[in-house]
């Protein structure tokens, strides 16, 4: 038997680690490590962390070439959201580029080069904002000038439309491959003149389609999985079944004897099993001894969880909560009169994303090169290099798109990306594929958190809510700082506006599940919370839900909401008749900056809420690419009601139990419901797309099951054959 080899598990890049350690000099950032790491680092130089872009005389985001052809270097991360149309769309719009002849290609990870490489909080358009319309409108100045002084005539008397440079007075005209040489000597403007929404030729129009869609549909996409190299190797490795398990020992001998296998040894997180084929891979693997370590794992079962998080919020724990949305004078004083009591409970999530995580890791000494769909590239590529015992800059990350991710592949410790940078090392010079069974995924662990809720609601005489009181139970998302992840959603919440008294508390529980950032964040959880919360107290006030909730907006000045609000009701048709046994529920919630209303026709049968159709309404300022926009509210749609229906992970003695899509259920094509998306007008900056229409869709259809039942949804998933179990308080109506 073996003993596994002493682990450095004392260090751990946070958030906060990385923005107190960084700053920016001289174009280089210097990132510092605590002393905890064993190398003792106190700190490295992440310049560009690659080989330069190519060179352009139009900046590193635009290349044009001598065909004519406009390429825009995307350097965020492609995981299935199709960012392409609309970051190549600002470029094209300020470029007067032809539409047609503009492509997008990835960016290899270079700090020096695009600044910080984060995929996250549905930041791609509105992040990019300004430097793509800059990017593109710079390139347009210098083809301008060399125009003008080709011709002699001013810059103000040049046109640019579909990629030609014209002066109309002169009648004379000329494409960008005519211009090219004479535009790159230009010096691009630092501030150049941008468009006016009014003037926007392509943004905002349904020109703009994704640039990915034939190379995806034949198969042409390069993914981790597709990466094959000279002399390359296959990596599995062997985890823990509990959160918190450690290797006490194992027994190589059989693995060894499996035809193709080449290694097993121990890393930081288990067994790694590393061969010629996948195949051989996961033959080893399964033919492993293992003896694990649960003394300090999670042993308890999820009826347990559930039951600690009740006692917590109940204020019968021994956990110390923090404050959060507190307003009004003596905020802990005891209700009194019409007081109304809710509680939820809302399970762990697993990502589920189609591909499995992977990665191709080679190190050769200093040098580390990876290949991998990388969601967080810059802390990626810091990550490895602490991994490697390098400095980032001799980390060379090429992202590539991935298939899907939903949060997972943007984890703080960028954990499989280090699993494969570890065998990589002891591998010396050989490249080693990673590959994550579904299993392996599935119960690993960084799920969305566990959590519960419990409301009181004060009612004033005119049945607004008069004072409020939350606990939300959560773990935190990150180590330090305040949980308010788990509160987004409900702190400012404008339903606080008739109350003259808020107090919130959240209980931050420690447990070995590990969590993470999952689609919508904590939205994901707190809009269900103060949706159905006020659906119900509409009909204890018997008033209508839409007219309800106006009245609380127009109290808290949302003219936002109140305009979504609106356009919802209208294009649903609230208040119609629908067919007997169907009822309509509503829902609005925002997340990053959109705020997204969304009306579920529901019928039940033999308790099963069947949707049909969804009508959703979205303010996310500037519409860039509205075929996108549409295709990310119909996604986030199928996604949200996918969880809502079946999702759950569980933990039974601390293993999970659902392991793969037979136990994890996915809602299915025909279980999807025809979805209208209808954009909200606006010159204001865009706002994010790729999650905020995940949370209203379960309290919509919560709310129309309430309408047919008048009874109220206390737990998720609906269709729970899963240890959730509806809490013991129970809303009154």
């Amino acid at each position: 038997m073996n003993k596994p080899q002493a682990s450095n598990r004392g260090f751990r890049m946070t958030r906060r680690r990385m923005i107190l350690g960084g700053s920016l000099i001289g174009g280089a950032l210097i990132v510092g490590y605590t002393a905890t790491h064993p190398m003792q680092v106190a700190g490295a130089i992440l310049q560009g962390g690659g080989s330069d872009p190519e060179p352009s005389a139009f900046g590193p985001f635009v290349r044009i070439g001598s065909d004519g052809w406009v390429t825009v270097v995307n350097k965020q991360q492609e995981m299935g959201q199709g960012i392409h149309a609309g970051i190549a769309a600002m470029v094209a719009e300020e470029l007067d580029a032809d539409w047609d002849r503009v492509r997008v290609i990835e960016a290899r990870n270079n700090f020096r080069a695009y600044g910080l490489q984060m995929t996250a909080g549905s930041n791609a358009i509105a992040s990019n904002w300004d430097a793509m319309r800059n990017a593109g409108a710079a390139a347009r100045a210098m083809f301008v000038a060399a125009a003008a002084h080709r011709w002699n005539v001013s810059s103000q008397s040049i046109e640019v439309r579909d990629g030609v440079v014209s002066h109309p007075g002169s009648n004379q005209s000329a494409t960008f491959a005519d211009l090219l040489e004479d535009a790159s000597r230009q010096t691009p403007p630092q501030s150049p003149t941008l468009k006016q929404p009014k003037d926007y030729r392509l943004i905002g129009t349904d020109r703009v389609h994704r640039k990915d869609s034939l190379a995806k549909s034949t198969g042409a996409v390069i993914y981790t999985q597709d990466i094959q190299r000279p002399d390359m190797l296959v990596a599995m490795v062997a985890h823990s079944p509990r959160f918190g398990g450690t290797l006490a020992r194992f027994d190589a001998s059989d693995a060894l004897k499996v035809k193709d296998v080449v290694d097993v040894f121990a890393i930081e997180t288990g067994v790694a099993v590393v061969a010629k084929t996948t195949f051989a891979a996961r033959r080893g693997r399964d033919a492993l001894r293992i003896e694990w370590n649960d003394g300090e794992a999670e042993m308890r079962s999820t009826p347990e969880l559930i039951e600690y998080y009740h006692q917590i919020a109940a204020g019968r724990g021994d956990l110390e909560p923090s404050d959060f949305g507190t307003k009004g004078e003596n905020p802990g004083a005891p209700f009194d009169g019409d007081v109304v009591e809710f509680a939820f409970d809302f399970p762990y999530l697993a990502h589920a994303p189609m591909e499995t995580l992977d990665c191709v890791a080679q190190v050769e000494g200093w040098n580390v090169s990876i290949t991998s769909g990388a969601h967080l590239a810059t802390l990626d590529q810091v990550m490895a290099a602490i991994a490697a015992r390098t400095i980032p800059g001799k980390v060379d990350l090429e992202v590539v798109p991935a298939g899907g991710s939903f949060g997972r592949r943007g984890i703080m410790s960028s954990d499989y990306l280090v699993e494969c940078v570890r065998i990589a090392k002891r591998i010396q010079g050989r490249p080693i594929k990673l590959i994550w069974s579904r299993e392996d995924e599935m119960m690993s662990g960084y799920y969305r958190p566990m959590s519960h809720h419990r409301v009181w609601v004060q009612m004033g005489a005119d049945a607004f809510p008069a004072r409020w009181r939350v606990h939300s139970v959560c773990q935190a998302l990150t180590p330090i700082g305040p949980n308010f992840q788990a509160t987004e959603g409900i702190t400012n919440s404008p339903y606080f506006s008739t109350a003259s008294t808020v107090d919130g508390k959240i209980f931050s529980p420690s447990f070995p599940v590990v969590v993470g950032f999952w689609r919508s964040v904590g939205a994901a959880h707190t809009a269900f919370v103060m949706e159905h919360v006020i659906d119900q107290l509409a009909r204890r006030a018997d008033r209508d839900p839409a007219a309800y909730r106006r009245t609380l907006y127009e109290k808290a000045g949302d003219l936002r909401r109140i305009r979504v609000l609106d356009e919802l009701c209208g294009k649903a048709g609230w208040g119609s008749p629908l067919e007997a046994g169907w009822a309509r529920g509503l829902a609005i919630a925002e997340a990053f900056g959109t705020i997204v209303g969304q009306v579920a026709e529901v019928r039940l049968v033999d308790g099963r809420p069947i949707v049909r159709r969804v009508v959703a309404v979205v303010d996310c300022g500037i519409a860039v690419a509205p075929d996108q926009i549409a295709a990310q509210m119909e996604g986030g749609i199928g996604f949200g009601l996918s969880a809502a229906l079946y999702g759950a992970m569980t933990l039974k003695d601390g293993i999970v139990q659902e392991t793969n899509f037979d136990s994890h259920p996915v809602l299915r094509m025909n279980e999807m419901p025809a979805v209208e998306t209808h954009i909200i007008k606006s010159t204001s900056r865009p706002t994010g797309m790729g999650e905020p229409g995940v949370p209203p869709i379960a309290p919509a259809v919560a709310n129309a099951m309430l309408a047919l039942t008048g009874s109220p949804t206390k737990s998720l998933p609906f269709l729970s054959g899963n240890a959730l179990s509806n809490s013991d308080v129970s809303s009154q109506s």
